[in-house]
């Protein structure tokens, strides 16, 4: 490898904000935030919306949208 243009690889946390599960692990995403896990070493934290432990394929949990509501509002605004 060349020195000098690869960015540097290290371990950071992960942090869902849905579910507020946080893990370790190692990436090359830069965070100006950091956290202090149980370990008591700090990281930087990169937060996601989305993660294994808030995801419905993961969790069995089915989030239904009110799609019935939506299409009743469009036949009423549009109807002639």
């Amino acid at each position: 490898m060349k020195k000098d243009i690869h960015p540097e690889y290290r371990e950071v946390v992960f942090q869902d904000t849905s579910s507020d599960y946080k893990f370790i692990t190692r990436s090359t995403m830069n965070s100006s935030e950091t956290i202090t896990m149980e370990d008591g070493k700090t990281y930087p934290v990169i937060k996601v919306e989305v993660s294994s432990a808030s995801h419905p394929f993961y969790t069995g949990k089915n989030i239904y949208v009110d799609t019935a509501g939506r299409i009743d509002k469009f036949k009423q605004r549009y109807k002639k």
